[in-house]
């Protein structure tokens, strides 16, 4: 037999409130008091910090080597290379302004040099044609290699540091394994019509700048090459970090944004000078700003997407021989002459300074 229902309550006496529900949990509001029926408000999101460039100069390398020839960080920019006149090859800590090992064993002078991603070995390239393999710790060339016809302007690893890519006033690129004790390359390269001035890695290209005027990016997945045509000649080229774009410097004191896989011209940058000199190009560690060093002892910079001129930064007197972007941060090497300086934001506070 089932239980009598329960009695129901009794009214509540006149004028009594109602009792309030057991409390749950917080629960947001579904609409703003007086928004009416409109639309849900939007709030603004805030604008990411407007990126900054070095401005300021923190550091100052007098590099002993003559005049240096190239200047570069290694993979994760906390130290640089040096390439000297003087034949030599210099490894510092430029935020310390710490010089850690002097690298000799070229017969002429050096024009370029790159680190491997582990920091374990240096690749460099001359003025004698070889191309030299050393051991970072002992300071001895592990293998050289000898097969361009002219002097090496540019040297690069790829990311496993198992091969170095090698590009010669010759017209030729030459691939070189690091793992073989080989004399011969393992790739030629050789469509160019006038020297290699420039060569970057990505993960599976190749992207070379040639004095005939051509920007050339060789698909290693592929074997495709595309190759565009800007007609003045090349002095240096750069990947954006995204991988989407290419950044070309040549002898018309122009600087020109390309899109990788059309060709498409993006953008043009003018304002420094570039007629003689092989001189070297940039994008910010952020891809906002491009940059390019000049015959006139300033280092340019212009906005990426507006074209627009953002600094004219003085650095010394004369051509500006080197440049090279950290990495991560705004942080600037620039060479002249026999000195390389180390520039930073306006707001970075060097260790030591009241606030740091």
């Amino acid at each position: 037999m089932a239980p009598p229902p329960p009695p129901p309550l009794p009214p509540p006496p006149e004028g009594a409130r109602p009792p309030e529900p057991a409390p749950g949990p917080p629960r947001f509001p579904t609409s703003i008091p007086g928004a009416g029926a409109g639309p849900a408000m939007a709030f603004p999101r805030p604008r990411p910090a407007r990126p900054e460039l070095p401005r300021q100069r923190v550091q100052s390398l007098q590099c002993g080597q003559g005049a240096v020839r190239a200047a570069r960080f290694n993979a994760d920019g906390n130290y640089c290379l040096t390439c000297g006149s003087d034949k030599t090859l210099k490894l510092w800590n430029p935020h310390k302004g710490t010089a850690l090992r002097t690298y000799q064993g070229h017969g002429y002078e050096v024009l370029d040099a790159a680190g491997s991603f582990d920091n374990s070995q240096i690749c460099s390239g001359s003025a004698d044609k070889a191309v030299a393999l050393w051991d970072v710790t002992t300071g001895q060339v592990v293998r050289k290699y000898r097969g361009h016809a002219g002097k090496v302007n540019c040297v690069q690893f790829n990311q496993e540091a198992t091969v170095i890519v090698s590009g010669s006033i010759d017209s030729s690129v030459r691939c070189w394994d690091c793992r073989s004790r080989r004399p011969d390359p393992v790739q030629v390269l050789d469509e160019a019509k006038d020297g290699i001035s420039s060569v970057k890695l990505s993960d599976h290209e190749i992207l070379t700048g040639s004095v005939d005027g051509r920007v050339r990016r060789y698909d290693l997945r592929t074997g495709q090459l595309c190759s565009d045509y800007i007609g003045s000649p090349i002095t240096s080229v750069c990947f954006s970090k995204d991988g989407q774009c290419v950044l070309a410097a040549s002898l018309d004191s122009t600087l020109r944004l390309l899109d990788k896989d059309t060709g498409e011209l993006l953008g043009e940058y003018t304002g420094h000078r570039s007629t003689t000199y092989r001189l070297d190009c940039v994008l910010n560690e952020q891809d906002t700003h491009v940059g390019c060093a000049s015959e006139d002892g300033h280092v340019y910079f212009w906005d990426l997407l507006e074209g627009s001129l953002a600094l004219s930064l003085p650095v010394g007197q004369g051509v500006v021989q080197s440049l090279a972007f950290h990495p991560r941060l705004p942080c600037l090497l620039v060479a002249t002459q026999g000195q390389v300086t180390l520039w930073r934001e306006d707001t970075f506070q060097p260790e030591g300074d009241p606030g740091t």
